[in-house]
């Protein structure tokens, strides 16, 4: 289903009267969740028994602050990754993830996907029938603890995708717990109000017993299972009170990354470590088709400053499951300054995402609901990537955590055409300069400076009043001397 499209339309309405009906049962809510499993519900829900060694490394450290200061994010379709389709197959590649740079994993949904009013002859991902288990489609929970031990091998925490407003039609809450579901009138389970997501069971988060089964759902994998985090889908329409409370309750665990499916800043306010830039990336997409020029990405960097904390992240991207089945593939949207959006998501404030197939150049919108692949040949984009992830990684004036490297716009002949700014944290800087437009400019800049252009090495002056020229949808990456 195209998730956050539709959220955009319908979530504010949606949100507001879940927090309405939450603040009413907030204090039975938190009484109930502070219990302990044996005092609650939470003993129900099915938690299999596993071999302890099972995930078990000492090869990578509890998530740590610092992972978010240089980490690239990967977004893993493991139904359409491989002609298999299969966590093995996923798992042969992950040593190729490190060369991306890649350090934190995010795993699209892995558990078993309903049958009852599935689209398509495989169903959505975000239709979960089990919480606890996986689609046997993508292998076993065996073959799932080898992609988890092998990235922590490689030094890459991994990320489930949560699916937590709702779930498919054959969950077992269905039948044995209908008073988990929102309901119409006459009594009926229904479907997210203002949504086409008929797949679906809209969840009642007004019931602290559901709160609970979803907390002891999200432990198991966190305790047992010994993953790092989660990305929670659709984050805004969930109350945000049951997201601070389940996740200070899941810290308690380990320390984790958590990733919002969404922008509202109360998500992180004490929840989410990450969102989503969506508004940023609606103006690259915008940039690129000539729709705006490069004064409206300073207009959104100045709206990130007021609506966000100094400490608060957002995930740059050019693309994700939703974008690239929805709304087309890069180059559909982007066009010839596909490769520039790329680079100034690594070199903007904020965690840089790959989805999928981005490394492969991959030019075909995946199937959702059947049975795709993603290409398998390097072409533009893997060594790029590389290139990139190595400076996020390892230049201090990308960090973009909690303790972000500094953002400053460099003023231009040109503004509306160009756009300039230095980045910079312990001393080191990195300037990133780019044609925001189809023709080429020739500008100056208010900048001086010794460098070098990263990804050719070569050497660049650069002094006030000179004249510099550059092609349309050109870009520098000036790493400072």
């Amino acid at each position: 289903m195209s998730l956050i499209n539709r959220y955009n339309e319908h979530s504010q309405t949606h949100t507001y009267m879940k927090k309405i009906i939450s603040c009413l049962v907030a204090i039975t809510m938190l009484l109930a969740c502070n219990q302990t499993p044996k005092d609650t519900a939470v003993a129900t829900v099915a938690t299999p028994q596993v071999v302890e060694t099972a995930t078990t490394t000492a090869a990578l450290p509890p998530m740590h602050d610092a992972v978010l200061e240089n980490a690239v994010i990967y977004e893993a379709n493991i139904r359409q990754y491989s002609t298999e389709g299969t966590f093995s197959a996923f798992t042969k590649d992950i040593p190729s993830l490190k060369q991306l740079g890649v350090k934190i994993l995010w795993l699209m949904p892995i558990y078993p996907i309903s049958t009852t009013k599935s689209k398509g002859s495989l169903g959505s991902y975000y239709a979960v029938s089990d919480y606890t288990k996986v689609n046997p489609e993508f292998g076993t929970i065996e073959d799932f603890r080898t992609l988890l031990r092998t990235a922590h091998e490689h030094g890459i925490y991994v990320v489930l995708d949560w699916v937590a407003n709702h779930t498919g039609w054959d969950h077992t809450w269905i039948q044995e717990h209908p008073e988990y579901y929102t309901q119409n009138a006459k009594g009926e389970i229904v479907h997210t109000e203002g949504t086409d997501w008929t797949d679906v069971a809209d969840l009642n988060y007004d019931n602290p017993q559901l709160r609970a089964e979803m907390l002891a759902a999200m432990k198991y994998w966190v305790a047992q299972e010994g993953i790092d985090g989660f990305r929670c889908d659709v984050a805004g329409m969930v109350p945000v009170d049951f997201w601070e409370h389940t996740v200070t309750a899941l810290q308690k665990i380990k320390p984790l990354f958590m990733l919002a499916e969404g922008w509202e800043p109360e998500l992180q306010q004490q929840a989410f470590d990450m969102g989503y830039a969506w508004d940023t990336h609606h103006v690259m997409n915008s940039i690129a088709q000539g729709k705006k020029d490069a004064t409206a990405w300073d207009q959104q960097m100045h709206k990130n400053d007021s609506l966000y904390a100094q400490d608060d992240i957002l995930m740059n991207f050019t693309s994700n499951h939703d974008e690239n089945s929805w709304n087309g593939t890069v180059t559909e949207r982007m066009g010839a300054a596909k490769e520039l959006f790329a680079a100034l998501s690594y070199t903007a404030p904020g965690m840089p995402l790959i989805y999928s197939g981005q490394e492969y150049d991959m030019e075909k919108r995946l199937l959702f609901f059947e049975k795709d692949t993603i290409p398998k040949q390097k072409g533009t984009f893997y060594p790029l990537y590389q290139q990139l992830g190595t400076l996020k990684n390892t230049h201090p004036a990308l960090h973009g955590g909690k303790q972000a490297a500094s953002y400053t716009r460099i003023k231009t002949s040109n503004d509306t055409a160009i756009l300039a700014f230095t980045r910079a944290k312990a001393g080191k800087a990195l300037t990133f300069v780019a044609n925001m437009t189809d023709q080429p400019v020739t500008f100056t800049m208010d900048y001086t400076a010794t460098a070098t252009e990263y990804l050719s090495g070569t050497a660049k002056q650069l002094t006030l009043g000179q004249q510099y020229n550059l092609k349309p949808w050109g870009y520098w990456i000036l790493d400072e001397l």
